[in-house]
């Protein structure tokens, strides 16, 4: 099959790289053994106009993982097992993940936000027998326990590794308040996370793990039915981390994360942070994403090198009233994800910086697939394949037959990246299907999008989002990336809505800027001016804010099933 996009490639960037057939932890050791004495976390919290920290050199952390897989091994945890962690970004994750990955262990990955009932999902789907948590959210697992194969639960105080005193003043003030204050007496098997550790020097008996093991269990959002665990390999996550390195040309120990996606989802876990080990690069951990102003104080004081996120980031960075009060000079790469980016956003964040910014495309079962090369982004576009990726655009009807360039079909991913298949699937079914190839191995995204004569992919939108309109397509982040060109406009989200006539018509949800107003007969005289009728918005409803999930993504889902009620409310009245 052709591959394009090769030629669209920088300069440089191979076709195919010769990964090691390793596991992921192992690019611990190897940092930790070439730069002992480097940063591998920067971890605080932003007081007032201050910022306060603490450090860990990848020797530290290294120490810290082999003591905690070691005490693991101590609590009978063994090879495929499987550990869920419930955390924030914080050093207590990535020792944790890392000491799970050195003694052959599975990592689950559990959202904070998760309800006791969502939880028992993933316990018993998983068979998760240890469970990693935060004192604050002890009380939410502690309701699902009984009964359930959780056999041990160890927690951990987020203040465990802030400075001291940083430390001192949440205990004075948040610890109690906030919920982090926990006691544990009386609690079976139960144990703190510091009661873990083995003693100093101490190093977990060898496991062999291999590169095609299981290492983690990211559940997606479950947008039909119950979340389904996507099941990554050592493999996939080692491709993952070393691909990203090579395309970002990362100087291998000068490069600073800025750790903001959080380390449970999987841009966060294996585009951030295992990036990172692997180039032996520095992350700078903030559990709270939407801080902006920490973010800005944070690339100024330690020179942040790299930023990833997502769409509602970048939109919260350009516009912060003080952007232009720091010295962002020092970042050079910027990606982002998980949502599409507005050319504007883009060109207005590299005006701010001075630094790069491309648009990345993946999913929980893929990682990262496709991305724009650094010098020479496509705005609009997810960018090319990476090295070793093979992505196609397929008939919706049958997924077997390749669309012609620049024609709308199903985008299909295959690669080293991709996941070995949804966890325990009572039919069977491991997600992956036969492509138009002929071979097995291909997931179906479900996006919509075309590829043109150079390689690039742009998605139309997800199949559930289309809005059918008078019997023609309507693509929401169409509509949605022209009402991020009206000026007054902050954020912008589209769905379909019942029409008698049309069988559905398109609504707007639009947040102005701060001290615009704006009516909803400009916005569609606007958009009238740059769509097909059909594509206009009949209806706009302002809001000071969109619903998002926990990276920033809209929840189109969700302001359709508000809309949806608000409809039935007013039929009854």
């Amino acid at each position: 099959m052709d591959k394009p996009w090769l030629k669209s490639y920088d300069e440089g960037i191979p076709a195919s790289i010769d990964y090691p057939a390793t596991t992921i932890d192992s690019f611990l050791n190897s940092s930790a053994k070439d730069f002992p004495d480097r940063d591998a976390l920067i971890f605080g919290a932003r007081v007032g106009s201050r910022l306060m920290d603490a450090r860990m050199t990848y020797s530290e952390l290294n120490d810290y993982v082999d003591r905690f897989a070691a005490g693991l091994q101590k609590m009978a945890v063994k090879k495929g097992d499987r550990v869920a962690v419930m955390l924030p970004n914080c050093p207590q994750f990535v020792i944790a993940a890392y000491a799970v990955w050195r003694i052959g262990g599975v990592v689950v990955c559990c959202n904070p936000l998760y309800m006791p009932r969502e939880i028992e999902h993933l316990v018993r789907d998983s068979g998760t027998e240890t469970f990693i948590v935060m004192s604050s959210l002890y009380g939410r697992l502690k309701e699902i326990r009984k009964g359930g194969p959780i056999r041990q639960v160890i927690v951990t105080n987020i203040k465990e590794y802030f400075p001291g005193f940083l430390k001192f003043l949440f205990t004075l003030t948040k610890e109690k308040k906030e919920g982090h204050r926990l006691d544990i007496k009386g609690e079976g098997s139960t144990s703190w996370f510091q009661d873990v550790f083995a003693e100093r020097g101490a190093k977990p008996s060898r496991v062999e793990v291999g590169p095609d093991d299981a290492s983690t269990l990211i559940y997606t959002g479950g947008t039909t039915g119950k979340p389904k665990g996507a099941q990554h390999t050592h493999r996939s996550q080692v491709f993952n981390s070393v691909a990203l390195n090579v395309w970002a040309r990362s100087k291998r120990a000068q490069e600073v994360m800025l750790a903001v996606m959080p380390f449970f989802h999987i841009y966060g876990l294996a585009v951030v942070l295992n990036t990172t080990i692997t180039g032996a690069l520095t992350a700078v951990l903030i559990p709270n994403p939407r801080d902006m102003l920490h973010v800005l104080k944070a690339i100024e004081k330690y020179k942040v090198t790299y930023y990833l996120g997502v769409p509602p980031m970048f939109v919260g960075f350009n516009n912060h009233p003080d952007v232009g009060k720091y010295d962002l000079s020092s970042l050079r790469f910027a990606a982002s994800a998980a949502a599409p980016l507005a050319p504007e956003v883009q060109e207005r964040f590299e005006a701010i910086t001075g630094g790069k910014m491309v648009e990345a495309y993946g999913l929980t079962e893929t990682i990262a697939a496709t991305m724009d090369p650094v010098d020479h982004a496509r705005p609009g576009s997810i960018g090319v394949p990476l090295p070793d990726t093979d992505v196609r655009v397929v008939d919706m009807e049958t997924g077997t037959k390749e669309m012609p360039s620049g024609e709308l079909g199903e985008i299909v991913i295959k690669g080293p990246q991709v996941m070995k298949g949804y966890w325990n699937m009572k039919d069977g079914g491991s997600g992956l299907r036969i492509g138009p190839d002929g071979e097995a191995g291909w997931f179906f995204t479900g996006d919509i999008g075309t590829m043109d004569t150079d390689g690039f992919f742009r998605i139309a939108d997800r199949k559930k989002d289309i809005v059918i309109s008078g019997g023609y397509n309507v693509y929401p982040t169409e509509v949605e990336a022209v009402l991020f060109e009206y000026p007054k406009v902050l954020e912008a989200a589209v769905i379909g809505i019942p029409d008698e006539r049309r069988g559905e018509a398109v609504k707007a949800f639009v947040v102005a800027k701060a001290g615009e107003t704006v009516t909803q007969d400009e916005i569609i005289a606007f958009c009238r001016k740059e769509l097909a009728a059909y594509k206009v918005p009949r209806e706009v409803e302002f809001r000071a804010e969109l619903p998002k999930s926990i990276i920033g993504k809209v929840l189109r889902r969700q302001l359709r099933e508000e809309d949806s009620a608000m409809r039935k409310t007013a039929v009854t009245a």
